[in-house]
């Protein structure tokens, strides 16, 4: 499972790299693909620019199952110097990454093609200002015309073309927006359910801390989860001898480690 912290890498990656672009119609580069050791899965970085001298250089990294690919596998990547052309096809288009095997890793060039239709499909959704330089993102992160409406379905306004890729990356879904419903949230918008999945905000500690009388806003629950008041921390704040104990208090107790 990928972690918060790499997620937020990922995310970190993407907006900080202009959408991965050094030139408008630029859908080459160089690619690598290895095996994750601690996952199973294929590692992809793509870079393009000047990369060998530290300057101009775009490039992003992603995590897939063997499974997103055509035309690779894990035993592939044991056989040093064989040719391979790995290929993920998405909605958005089909990314290439064409090279040889060297020391299990596969090093080579990679092309883009975009799926410019995909532009027209999301419009027809109400997804507007979508152009070509983002469907190499979109296919990478597997941005998706039925994953945005089934978001749309559940109640989620402010979707837009910028959002998406961070909507994709901390896996806001359809599932994660019922929870909250079901916990009596009205339905957050695009933005506030990023910013809760990007401070770990999840059901199962919201439950414990409904439980324990409180009903925190979202507002507070991502409070909550950056100063880490938990379930653990309130029940020995109240050991301690605390009296109103307000999500409020609570997070200045850590704020000012009042409780050490």
């Amino acid at each position: 499972m990928t972690t918060r912290r790499t997620l937020l890498g990922l995310a970190l990656i993407v907006l900080t790299a202009g959408w991965l672009r050094a030139e408008a119609d630029d859908f080459s580069g160089t690619c690598r693909i290895r095996m994750s050791e601690k996952t199973g899965n294929l590692e992809m970085k793509l870079e393009r620019g000047n990369c060998k001298g530290g300057d101009d250089c775009d490039n992003t990294q992603t995590t897939e199952p063997v499974s997103a690919f055509n035309g690779i596998t894990v035993a592939d990547l044991g056989r040093e110097g064989v040719h391979l052309n790995a290929v993920l096809t998405a909605e958005a288009g089909t990314l290439r990454c064409s090279g040889s095997v060297h020391d299990a890793e596969l090093v080579g060039d990679f092309t883009f093609e975009p799926d410019k239709s995909f532009i027209d499909r999301m419009r027809e959704i109400g997804i507007t200002g979508i152009d070509p330089e983002k469907l190499e993102v979109y296919a990478i992160f597997r941005v998706s015309r039925d994953w945005v409406v089934s978001l749309q379905k559940a109640g989620v306004q402010g979707i837009e073309a910028d959002n998406l890729i961070a909507l994709r990356i901390f896996m806001v879904d359809e599932e994660y927006v019922h929870n909250l419903q079901a916990l009596g949230y009205a339905t957050p918008a695009a933005d506030k359910l990023i910013a809760l999945r990007v401070h770990g905000v999840n059901p199962a500690e919201i439950k414990q801390v409904q439980a324990m009388g409180y009903h925190p806003t979202l507002d507070e629950l991502v409070q909550m989860r950056i100063f880490h008041v938990t379930p653990d921390f309130i029940q020995r704040m109240k050991a301690k001898g605390f009296d109103n104990l307000t999500i409020a208090k609570l997070v200045q107790i850590r704020i000012f480690k009042l409780a050490e």
